[in-house]
């Protein structure tokens, strides 16, 4: 065999076996689990209930329930790829501030939750979550918001086709887990690889309460296009929120005007259809 040809031979397996690899393990793509919280909302001053939900096929999940006497209602936050709960006590802080209780919930695998992270386990997580606010909270499902970040919002938005909710606040959302593999990998067949799927784009055209996207035109991870793509496929009553900064540089969080803005989506929420 020509050397050439031995070159290519080599070079076409080695790519075979890196697609297989994808294939295979494209979950430590996907999922990057924090450890355990180290701080708890006690220790920022903040009130809490540690909980440990059950989710319907026995898995343990770790979350804080964070009241707020006066509570309008609670939002529940499912967060990205990376981290625990812990990295999310802003956000709550941000919400408690606007009126409304918080619960923040570890992925199975994620911080002290059992389990193996996975698309449909993190459905089922969240189907927990939901239910502890319904069961044990005692809340109707028009006093229940959706908050999803990044992959959370997958997550958030999948909840919100399998339960009643107020509305959904998708911040950093992708169109798609295929569409990201493709754009971050080039190079290979993303979408033939991609096994697990996250289709927010299919979700958000059957979403029905009202969605308010949150996205940062210099978000280095998830490009603005796609926010911009699920805007245009989602129903009204609907809104976009352009920020600034990096996809993990605080999002809504860090400017006045649009933690306003977020208030009175959710303000807004309470006197009726708009």
């Amino acid at each position: 065999m020509p050397v050439l040809l031995r070159l290519l031979f080599v070079l076409a397996a080695g790519y075979v076996v890196v697609c297989l690899l994808v294939f295979l393990f494209q979950a430590r793509l996907v999922y990057f689990p924090g450890p355990a919280p180290r701080v708890t909302p006690a220790e920022l001053g903040l009130e809490h209930r540690e909980l440990e939900l059950t989710t319907s096929d026995g898995e343990r999940v770790h979350a804080w329930f964070l009241p707020r006497p006066d509570a309008r209602g609670a939002v529940l936050v499912s967060h990205g790829n990376a981290g625990n709960i812990e990295m999310r006590l802003e956000l709550a802080r941000v919400y408690l501030e606007l009126g409304w209780s918080v619960l923040l919930y570890d992925y199975r695998g994620y911080g002290e939750s059992t389990g193996s992270p996975s698309e449909a386990g993190t459905y089922l997580d969240a189907e927990a979550a939901y239910e502890h606010l319904a069961r044990v909270e005692g809340l109707a499902p028009e006093r229940i918001v959706l908050h999803g970040e990044s992959l959370g919002v997958a997550v958030a938005l999948e909840l919100a086709l399998r339960r009643p909710v107020a509305a959904v606040i998708a911040e950093s959302a992708f169109t798609s887990l295929p569409d990201m593999a493709a754009e971050v990998y080039p190079f290979l067949p993303g979408r033939l690889l991609a096994r697990i799927r996250y289709d927010n784009l299919a979700k958000v055209a059957r979403l029905g309460v009202p969605l308010l996207l949150i996205h940062s035109p210099d978000d280095e991870i998830v490009p603005v296009e796609h926010a911009r793509r699920l805007f245009a496929a989602a129903r009204e009553p609907k809104e976009l929120l352009l920020t600034a900064g990096g996809h993990n540089d605080g999002g809504f969080l860090r400017r006045t005007e649009w933690r306003t803005r977020v208030g009175a989506f959710l303000g807004a929420l309470q006197q009726g259809p708009r």
